[in-house]
């Protein structure tokens, strides 16, 4: 099964500073039908300008994943940690028993980030934080492994996250295509962060989306395109 995402029909928050799209329901966007797919609870695609950003905030009881799409990412933690990350680099948080943090742009140009936030596999994990810095080329015509449970065996993923969940990038070239299995009882949700590509009849523009169930796909690039997926368990959708 396959369900197309258009980006023209997110949520929003315009605010000057950040222009989000909202892939599920957040903040002052509420959809009752649009709350999660599975256990990924929120994903949004975030334009924050130079000289701005999140003031530090609290989380608990998610796995977030944040990747850079462009621009630079500075992440501050009451655990210590800042670090700065740049294009196609990611970094996480297990927030756990609860954290505070801040995420900036200190940069001079905008930067243009995704977050996603995943339903752990349960609560009160101890907090931590981590990031890598994946060479951007190394995900062209592959999929890169970006992040995976802790219990893979399969996975050569760097990020370890409390879920049964795989995240992955990948560039195509032009006219390139690709393959993404989802097998028996797994979903998808791959995003178009970049570019313009196809599958089957589905047209895909950056920021577009697709749902897959229980099915494999082949992607074409349009033009040079830029995918994210989340690959994770179909069984059951969790909620607290």
């Amino acid at each position: 099964m396959l369900r197309y995402v258009d980006s023209t029909k997110m949520g929003r928050g315009q605010h000057g500073w950040l222009d989000s799209h909202f892939h599920f329901s957040f903040a002052d966007y509420y959809n009752p039908n649009n709350i999660q797919f599975g256990e990924l609870r929120v994903l949004n695609d975030d334009v924050v300008q130079p000289g701005t950003g999140f003031d530090t905030h609290p989380h608990k009881d998610m796995e977030i994943i944040s990747y850079v799409i462009h621009g630079e990412l500075t992440h501050k933690d009451s655990m210590g940690n800042e670090h700065t990350l740049t294009r196609g680099q990611s970094q996480y948080m297990s927030a756990g028993t609860g954290i505070f943090h801040s995420e900036h742009n200190w940069g001079s140009e905008p930067l243009r980030f995704i977050q996603t936030w995943i339903l752990p596999d349960k609560k009160d994990y101890t907090p931590a934080y981590g990031d890598y810095r994946f060479e951007f080329e190394d995900r062209y015509n592959t999929w890169l492994p970006i992040a995976t449970s802790y219990d893979s065996q399969e996975s050569s993923a760097p990020i370890k996250i409390h879920a049964d969940a795989n995240l992955y990038a990948a560039v195509l070239p032009q006219g390139e295509t690709t393959e993404f299995k989802v097998g028996k009882n797994r979903q998808a949700y791959l995003v178009l962060l970049e570019g313009k590509a196809s599958v089957g009849d589905i047209q895909l523009s950056t920021r577009d989306a697709l749902e897959i169930v229980e099915e494999d796909v082949t992607i074409i690039a349009n033009e040079e395109s830029h995918l994210f997926v989340i690959e994770m368990c179909a069984a059951e959708t969790l909620s607290y």
